[in-house]
């Protein structure tokens, strides 16, 4: 009855607090997340957005209000917290009431003042807070009896009986490893691969779950499957994670918190009553395969009633780590389902399936056999020159045993009961084909494998759509790569090696934060570069992990993550918390790099990698990372009060700046070191140039662009900073030109052979680093917002409280549309030609503005409101700016 009264007030709630008004309060977000369970934080992030289309519309004031109770949100009360009206436009602030209490759902609500002053209320909105505390965990951590070789996965399994009404449950569960939860049968959610892999020994992720529609009155049962994942990595490969000081046996701890109707509360945890056994995942692999021997498969195993006379007792287990804490992030799971495109028969026993792209994820396969038939999953990027699955590009670091463990090869033995069905529950591969072979004939037709393309589940945030229909692939591929490279953490490739390598995802920051939602998985990340850092400040340049990194090369452009990541989800959120949380990390690592460098230079990294064939000389590339991130502390330290330590960074910025401008400038001719197009494009890129000289150095980064003949002559480095030197330096036609060159060696020749992700080498034919789902040449994606649909955030406004707009028209593209999910909504920028001018169309989302700067040769004509089509009055100052309120226009150009 609660519950349906519950819902008639939220309902009620709903409709009645908008009557006419045109100010809508939506997309209410604690910690970033709609609806978290298993807040841990003390004070949460609470943010909102306002919808309104009226020209000039904003926030003048807000209210927030939190209760445990929904029916005292909804009469406006909040006895946990009344924030009172705040005269504010801001959209985002802490909680700031009652201690929370743990185990316990909050209910909240937004009030917002128009520009009107007229006043409108959101629909309620909930959090729930988790554990906050090791100290509140009740069940032990367990495992079963073998050592970390044993191949076979464990199985655990407890019966209890509920005698009482329940009102809700929840299970509160923490692993080292993988694992699925079950309860009376059916898995709890649809996550994958959780918990997220992070630094087991320092730091341990739990998960909430919502479990009360699956429990029942009388007796339940609760099954964990366990898998080895990061934390016991059994398959050898050269980046020693078979070595990580964690590895063990996994081992799990759960709670599942029972509230009956009559207000009582009972736990049900892991202990030593728990059963354990195996079952039918035989072997299982993150970095390789999964093996399931479908005869061993104990059915029923985690449903009440099963005969568990034969299992065996578990023992206790060490904590891993007094670091346990929540998982609040975008989970990974099956997000899109992908139907073979072909299969061709080649014979009785073997079948070739194609996907038609290049994913990251899973196969799952229906199939009927006897007893006893060994089927093998070989999943690959390329075909061999006889049409056959080839995986020769991806194991090159591979170290195992390919016979009993080939590479991304899972292994199915039947039972002979029917059709049967599976598809591996702790490993991925990246992949277009699956080669399924088999020991016995099989038949099998196109629709017995299915794909999953699995990623962290981050919400779409821009789109891109193009006259050229060149932009509309390059971008999906893009994003492909990226998606297919994001598993709680950024990767390299989702195949060879599934790394976090540092310079890859800083490369491609932009591109992330413009088409995706990723700051919940960008905070884990972080997290783990913390739990990763030495105390002298040294980074490894894989995160996490199990020790291989900190070499000689784990230099500054390629751990400048520290330090770029947390500055840009400042910049695209307007959210300093993570910024915050880095600061002395950032300040740690940018006074190593000092002591190391009392010159101002460092030649600390691994320079251009991959490039086309130009060399560029590493110390100037290196210096100028180690430049930006001594600006961005510099920064930080402004932003956070810290004057002391803004007055020596800033200064430190100028010694390092001057210092790389001394040795590797030519002030006469503009030339960086040897010119190549890295060298000129990088000082441009992060504004290392001198203002005099700018112009200079930009005008000789075209030429030697234009003497290319628009290709590429670049590696990471230039990769990044070539389209942005050129496009924000008088240079946009350049640019674009370098962007859509469909012939080698450019991002557009891959489209051309039919790439659908971006790939690791410029050379077709190269015979290493030879990836074809690889996101380190990714910054292309950010550049299509920025250098065609002109979309800047603002460091002195930034999360787009005002929206930087300065886009180029380029002659030879007809039309473009750009749009970005920006905290306040969505932003357009679209433009097309029309006769000898532009048709420039824009949305700025409300409660927020923008600063549009007239291209070059361009002037305004006219202008109206793109929704009542009234006539506007746009003024123009002599820099070519034009202030615009939020709103739609429609804005001829000339």
């Amino acid at each position: 009855m609660r519950i349906i009264l519950t819902f008639l007030l939220l309902s009620f709630f709903s409709i009645h607090s908008w009557g006419q008004k045109t100010t809508l309060v939506e997309n209410l977000r604690c910690e970033h997340l709609e609806n978290p369970l298993g807040v841990d934080s003390p004070r949460p992030r609470l943010a909102w957005m306002l919808s309104d289309a009226e020209s000039g519309a904003n926030q003048l004031a807000y209210q927030i209000v939190v209760s445990a109770d929904s029916a005292n949100v909804v009469k406006g009360t909040g006895d946990v917290w009344d924030s009172g009206r705040v005269a504010s436009d801001a959209i985002f602030t802490l909680y700031k009431g009652r201690n929370l209490k743990p185990f316990t759902k909050y209910f909240w609500a937004v009030t917002v003042w128009n520009q009107a002053n007229e006043k409108s209320t959101s629909t309620i909105a909930t959090f729930e807070t988790g554990m906050m505390g090791i100290e509140n965990w009740k069940g032990s951590w367990i495992s079963d009896h073998s050592d970390k070789n044993e191949k076979a996965a464990p199985y655990f399994r407890k019966e209890f009986k509920t005698e009482k009404k329940i009102k809700s449950a929840r299970a509160y569960m923490v692993a080292a490893g993988l694992y699925e939860l079950y309860i009376n049968g059916e898995k709890v959610g649809n996550h994958r691969l959780d918990p997220m892999y992070t630094r087991f020994d320092r730091r341990n992720l739990y998960v909430t779950y919502y479990v009360t529609d699956q429990l029942q009155n009388g007796r339940n049962a609760i099954g964990v499957l366990l898998g080895n994942g990061w934390y016991n990595h059994q398959s050898l490969g050269v980046w020693d994670f078979h070595n990580a000081p964690w590895r063990n046996r996994p081992a799990f701890c759960l709670d599942l918190r029972i509230t009956y109707e009559d207000g009582s509360v009972e736990t049900i945890v892991s202990e030593r009553d728990w059963k354990t056994s195996n079952g039918g995942v035989v072997f299982n692999s993150i970095y390789t395969a999964e093996h399931y021997d479908a005869r061993k498969e104990q059915h029923g195993w985690n449903r009440p009633g099963f005969d568990d006379s034969k299992w065996h007792g578990v023992k206790y287990r060490a904590t891993p780590s007094q670091n346990i804490v929540s998982q609040l992030l975008h989970p990974i799971r099956n997000v899109e389902e992908i139907v073979p495109q072909q299969m061709i028969k080649i014979n009785d026993t073997t079948y070739l399936y194609d996907l038609g792209r290049n994913i990251a994820g899973v196969s799952q396969i229906r199939v009927t056999g006897d007893e006893g038939t060994i089927i093998k999953l070989k999943h690959t990027e390329r075909l061999s020159s006889d049409g056959r699955a080839d995986g020769s590009n991806i194991d090159v670091y591979y170290r195992g045993d390919k016979a009993t463990d080939p590479f991304q090869t899972d292994i199915f033995i039947l039972s002979g009961r029917g059709e049967e069905q599976f598809m591996p529950k702790f490993s991925y591969k990246g992949f277009r084909y699956v080669e399924v072979s088999s020991s016995h004939p099989i038949d099998l037709k196109r629709d017995n494998l299915t794909g999953y393309f699995m990623h962290s589940d981050v919400p779409s945030a821009g789109t891109i759509e193009a006259s050229n229909p060149l932009i509309n692939k390059l971008w999906w591929a893009t994003n492909n790569s990226y998606l297919s490279n994001l598993f709680g953490y950024p990767t390299d490739c989702p195949q060879r090696e599934k790394n976090g390598w540092t310079g890859d995802a800083h490369f491609a920051i932009e591109t992330g934060l413009y088409n995706f939602d990723g700051i919940t998985i960008y905070e884990k990340w972080l997290a783990d570069h913390r739990d990763e850092q030495q105390p002298n400040g040294v980074l490894p340049d894989i995160i996490p992990t199990g020790g291989w990194g900190y070499g000689t090369d784990n230099g500054v452009d390629w751990t400048s993550t520290i330090a770029i990541i947390p500055w840009n989800i400042y910049l695209y959120y307007g959210d300093s918390k993570l910024l915050a949380d880095c600061y002395h990390n950032i300040k740690r690592y940018v006074n190593y790099i000092d002591s190391r460098s009392p010159e101002g230079l460092t030649s600390w990294g691994r320079g251009d990698w991959v490039p086309v064939k130009s060399q560029s000389t590493k110390e100037l590339m290196s210096s100028i990372y180690y430049y930006v991130d001594t600006k961005i502390l510099a920064d930080a330290a402004k932003l956070f009060g810290k004057q002391d330590d803004y007055n020596h960074y800033s200064a430190l910025a100028q010694k390092i700046k001057r210092s790389i401008n001394t040795k590797y400038l030519n002030k006469e001719t503009g030339i960086y070191a040897n010119g190549t197009q890295t060298e000129q494009s990088m000082p441009l890129m992060w504004d290392v140039v001198p203002a005099d000289m700018r112009q200079l150095v930009a005008d000789n980064l075209a030429k030697k662009v234009e003497e290319n003949g628009y290709h590429l002559d670049v590696g990471v480095h230039g990769a990044k900073a070539l389209l942005f030197a050129l496009s924000e330096n008088g240079h946009a036609e350049a640019a674009y030109k370098v962007a859509v060159q469909d012939e080698y060696p450019s991002w557009g020749w891959w489209i051309e052979n039919g790439a659908t992700t971006l790939l690791e080498n410029w050379d077709l034919e190269a015979e290493r680093d030879i990836s074809d789902n690889h996101m380190m040449f990714g910054a292309v994606g950010g550049w299509f917002y920025r250098g065609l649909g002109g979309i800047y955030p603002d460091e002195n406004k930034p999360g787009f409280k005002n929206v930087i707009l300065r886009p180029n028209f380029i002659s030879s593209l007809e039309n473009i549309k750009v749009t970005h999910q920006s905290p306040y909504g969505e932003i357009i920028s679209s433009w097309q030609h029309k006769g000898k001018g532009i048709d420039y169309t824009v949305t700025i989302p409300a409660n927020s503005f923008a600063d549009f700067y007239v291209p070059a040769g361009y002037s305004i004509q006219k202008a109206s409101d793109a929704i009542s089509g009234k006539k506007i009055n746009l003024t123009v100052n002599e820099s070519g700016l034009c202030k615009l309120q939020a709103g739609s226009y429609i804005i001829e150009l000339k």
